[in-house]
């Protein structure tokens, strides 16, 4: 019998990865597990909207990341950040203190190369705790990571209000 934590990635070219990766920690949250998102790309001098409900209602949400890489002025320092993001997974994923883990945007380092994909899978193998249900976001995920999750939900874009109608980063819908 397969052990109850599950390994779950949100991947594709659609909005709603991370948003759904929160409602799951919400879900969990509810039900008195404890929950964390750890953000490999996003800093934390972003004023994201899931900061600050984070913050009101007691969720571990920790920005590891300088930003998105595409506004990034140094990749080797967010390939550095990323590195240093993962050894704080590590430690987070041993510590036996969370039932539902979120390593938000983590794909993109994978996809990169920053972070050698099937080191990471088998290093999961060996220490993911049994009981921890571990959920990974990002576009482009690896076809490695892919195979070796439970669940795999691909978000696939169809209409964006960015491309399609010139719009910016909503409040509320967007961050």
């Amino acid at each position: 019998m397969k052990p109850e934590g599950l390994v779950i990635v949100n991947t594709g070219d659609g909005k709603g990865k991370t948003t759904a990766a929160l409602g799951m920690m919400l879900r969990a949250w509810g039900h008195g597990m404890q929950v964390c998102m750890l953000q490999f790309l996003k800093s934390g001098e972003a004023n994201y909207g899931e900061y600050l409900a984070a913050a009101r209602i007691g969720l571990e949400i920790l920005p590891l990341g300088d930003g998105c890489t595409w506004n990034s002025k140094d990749l080797r320092q967010s390939k550095k950040l990323a590195v240093q993001a993962w050894e704080t997974a590590q430690k987070h994923i041993c510590c036996g203190k969370y039932d539902l883990l979120v390593l938000d945007e983590f794909t993109l380092p994978l996809h990169f190369g920053w972070l050698d994909t099937r080191k990471v899978l088998d290093w999961l193998e060996v220490n993911k705790p049994d009981r921890l249900h571990l959920v990974i976001t990002g576009r482009d995920a690896p076809e490695a990571l892919i195979a070796a999750a439970d669940l795999v939900t691909e978000m696939n874009e169809i209409h964006h209000h960015y491309s399609e109608q010139g719009l910016a980063s909503l409040r509320g819908v967007d961050h």
